[in-house]
């Protein structure tokens, strides 16, 4: 049996739901919030060490965002104080071979972005 949601997507056309997957993976946090936890389950405070600069709210909306579009998953321990772990699901780590090539091209063109801004005034 297939579903309304069992159709490919056009990202170019503006009344097709795919848009709203691209502004999932396109934000800002979503991610190197990922890639960390393509390493493994972490806690909250041990993926906002690792992923860097972002304040608690922000990260608490993404992780928020992608455990509700099914890209990760949240387990609360029934422990003093309460233990959080976010895990990747199958969907978001299927998110991680794309975002590495965009990782790799971004880590391995810095420097001729950065001339870029440079010639360009800042």
């Amino acid at each position: 049996m297939t579903t309304k949601h069992d159709r490919a997507g056009n990202v170019l056309d503006v009344n097709c739901p795919s848009r709203l997957v691209l502004d999932r993976i396109a934000e800002k946090w979503t991610g190197l919030v990922v890639l960390v936890l393509g390493d493994g389950t972490l806690r909250f405070g041990e993926l906002r060490e690792r992923v860097g600069g972002v304040a608690p709210k922000v990260l608490t909306q993404t992780l928020r965002g992608l455990e509700r579009d099914g890209l990760l998953t949240r387990t609360v321990y029934a422990e003093v104080p309460p233990r959080v772990e976010y895990t990747l699901t199958d969907l978001g780590r299927s998110l991680r071979e794309p975002l590495a090539v965009v990782q790799a091209w971004a880590e391995n063109n810095v420097s001729k972005v950065m001339a870029a801004r440079e010639r360009h005034g800042g």
